[in-house]
C-alpha cells in the first residue's frame, strides 16, 4: 500500500464549539493553526500531495476531515456521521472528492458511520460499533465494500470513542493495539504494538509509506514503535486533543 495523496481541513475560530468529553480546556485557535501546518509539513515529508481545505466556520468540528469519508482504492463512501452537528460536512466533502474518483458512494440514513470507526487492514475492513457508527450504517458500508471485492466486519466497543482511538496498522501485520482492544480475540492474529494506558492517546497515530506520525509527549509508546522498524515523525496535536481529536482525524489519505 502506498498513499499519493492527502487531504486536510484548517481548523476553524469555532473549534473551541467543538463536541468534546476531554475535560482538558477549550483549545486554543492560534496554537491549533500553529499545530496544523506542522501535521500537514509531516504529511509531506511522507511523500504525498496535501489538499489543504479552507476553515468552515458553520462546523466547529470539521477539522476532523476523517470522519465524513472514507476513501479506498476504488471508491470514494461519503459516511453519514452520528453526530448530527456533524452531518453538513458531508455536502462540501461530495464535491471535493470528486477530483479524484469518479465512483462515489454514500451512507444512508437510518444507518449512521463515522470513519474514526473504521480501520482498513489491506483489502478488509474493520467497523467499530460505537455511540456514533450504528449497525445500519455499517452493514450499508460492508454491502458498498463488497461491490469492489473489498470486505468488512463489525468490532462492538465498549469504552471508546472511535475504533481507531485504539488501534492503528501499521502495515506488514503490525497492528498498535491499546485498553480494551487488547483482550479482543479478534486481533490475536497481529504482531500487537502494544500501548500502556497511561499513553493511550498515541495509540492513534497513523502509517504513511514507510513512516510512522505519532503525537509527541508519549516516550514509551514512541520507543515501542521504534523497536517495531518504524522511521517515527512526532507532531503536537495537544490542541486537538481536548476536542477528543487524534491524528488519524484531522486527515484523509489514499
Amino acid at each position: 500500500m502506498k498513499f499519493t495523496n492527502a487531504i486536510v481541513r484548517k481548523p476553524s475560530k469555532s473549534m473551541v464549539q467543538g463536541l468534546t468529553s476531554a475535560n482538558l480546556g477549550s483549545p486554543n485557535y492560534q496554537n491549533a493553526l500553529r499545530q496544523h501546518k506542522s501535521y500537514v509539513a509531516a504529511l509531506q515529508s511522507c511523500g504525498v500531495k496535501v489538499k489543504i481545505l479552507d476553515a468552515d466556520e458553520n462546523y466547529p468540528d470539521s477539522t476532523f476531515v476523517e470522519d465524513v469519508a472514507l476513501l479506498t482504492p476504488h471508491c470514494a463512501i461519503i459516511t453519514n456521521p452520528g453526530a448530527p452537528s456533524r452531518r453538513g460536512e458531508i455536502e462540501n466533502m461530495k464535491h471535493v472528492v470528486k477530483d479524484f474518483y469518479s465512483e462515489i458512494e454514500e451512507i444512508k440514513s437510518p444507518g449512521f458511520i463515522e470513519a474514526g470507526d473504521i480501520m482498513m487492514v489491506g483489502k478488509h475492513y474493520y467497523i467499530g460499533l460505537s455511540a456514533r457508527t450504528n449497525r445500519e450504517g455499517a452493514q450499508q458500508l460492508i454491502h458498498i465494500l463488497e461491490k469492489y471485492d473489498l470486505t468488512g466486519s463489525l468490532v462492538k466497543l465498549e469504552k471508546v470513542l472511535h475504533l481507531k482511538t485504539g488501534l492503528a496498522y501499521l502495515e506488514n501485520n503490525n497492528l498498535v493495539v491499546c485498553g480494551e482492544f487488547l483482550s479482543n480475540t479478534g486481533f490475536q492474529k497481529f504482531n500487537r504494538i502494544e500501548i500502556p494506558e497511561e499513553e493511550s492517546y498515541a495509540a492513534n497515530c497513523i502509517w504513511i509509506n514507510d513512516k510512522v506520525i505519532i503525537p509527541a509527549g508519549y516516550p514509551l509508546a514512541k520507543q515501542k514503535i521504534l523497536d517495531a522498524g518504524y522511521d517515527i515523525i512526532e507532531v503536537d496535536v495537544s490542541e486537538f486533543r481536548k476536542l477528543d481529536g487524534g491524528l488519524s482525524c484531522l486527515s484523509l489519505r489514499f
